[in-house]
């Protein structure tokens, strides 16, 4: 049986990630008749976890998947780490849109270049996609993340996410807000987590099963 790591488009984080937890130890073992307060051996059940659990299937009792990784990033660090990323972004996509001959189009009541707005929302899109999913799949960090001190995490072992979950988060950010709604997209998707319990999750992150914890 081969032991060389998963490769990056597998869907599980490598063994050797230094951010996985490890996991649990078995607190178990002895004969049930060992504890003197309880003969029978029932253990009593364990208390339930804090704001009702895993909200992705734990159940009651589960254990809290917070434990063990860094705490949650702050929200407000968490939006200005994604204004950097846009700025960084932008940029980029102007200056490509202007090689491209794609950056300047006529809107009036006569005119609409159509044609040459879809390629620019495009070339956003594959960028803004692209940036997010291939920067966070390596280290877990964007550029803003970096600066700020955070990264990305699976919520179920802390471990930083894989191409496809990445991926799927970025997608749920990104196509929306380059299509359609632009920035009330993007501040609704990031600015769940200033309301979300007990993971402080965006929109995103609840799609791709990841929080945004300090990696001071």
């Amino acid at each position: 049986m081969s032991t060389e790591p998963p490769p990056s488009g597998s869907g599980q984080p490598p063994d050797d990630d230094p951010f996985r937890k490890p996991p649990p130890t078995d607190q178990g073992g002895g004969s049930p008749y060992d504890n003197p307060q309880n003969p029978y051996g029932s253990a009593p059940p364990p208390p339930p976890p804090p704001y009702g659990g895993d909200p992705y299937g734990g159940g009651y009792g589960a254990a809290d998947p917070l434990s063990g990784m860094p705490p949650l990033a702050d929200s407000g660090k968490r939006v200005l780490a994604r204004i950097i990323d846009i700025i960084i972004i932008t940029i980029v996509v102007g200056l490509l849109s202007w090689l491209f001959g794609v950056g300047q189009y006529n809107i009036d009541t006569d005119e609409m270049d159509a044609g040459k707005r879809l390629a620019q929302s495009l070339i956003g899109a594959i960028l803004y996609i692209g940036y997010d999913t291939i920067m966070t799949a390596k280290t877990g960090q964007t550029l803003g993340k970096k600066l700020l001190k955070l990264r990305v995490a699976n919520l179920s072992d802390g471990a930083t996410p894989s191409m496809q979950t990445n991926l799927l988060r970025a997608a749920v950010l990104w196509v929306p807000a380059v299509f359609c709604c632009a920035c009330i997209w993007t501040a609704i998707c990031g600015g769940w987590s200033f309301f979300d319990k007990p993971y402080k999750q965006g929109l995103h992150d609840k799609a791709a099963k990841t929080v945004v914890v300090s990696a001071a």
